[in-house]
């Protein structure tokens, strides 16, 4: 059987998904429900489709979604730099974690179209 602590992608955004939860905890309240709401979702769910993506061989239609739902995440993120709701540097963090989980992703799916 499949352990999670095999696959760097689950663990990348196990780690990038803590951090992601403490910064939408800390935005301000009127956004709490609207984007930070959405954002929260988001990122639980890449992390949902990544871990159902370890247990399956029917994984591409799994990591499609995750790189969809990493996209609009990037979208998210660029909206609360510009409103100001989280520092540059933060968004800077975050994009890379954002980009490199992407790749990751990426390289997965790549290795499952070899293999296909």
């Amino acid at each position: 059987m499949a352990k999670t602590t095999d696959y760097p992608l689950f663990e990348h955004w196990y780690r990038t998904m803590d951090w992601i939860l403490d910064r939408c905890d800390r935005m301000p309240k009127h956004i709490r429900f609207t984007v930070s709401g959405r954002m929260v979702a988001l990122t639980t769910e890449i992390a949902e489709w990544i871990a159902e993506a370890v247990y399956t061989k029917e994984r591409q239609q799994l990591l499609h979604g995750v790189n969809k739902n990493l996209e609009k995440l990037r979208l998210y993120f660029r909206l609360c730099k510009d409103r100001r709701y989280i520092s540059l540097s933060q968004y800077e963090y975050i994009s890379r974690e954002i980009n490199q989980a992407g790749k990751m992703c990426g390289g997965w799916l790549k290795n499952q179209n070899g293999h296909a």
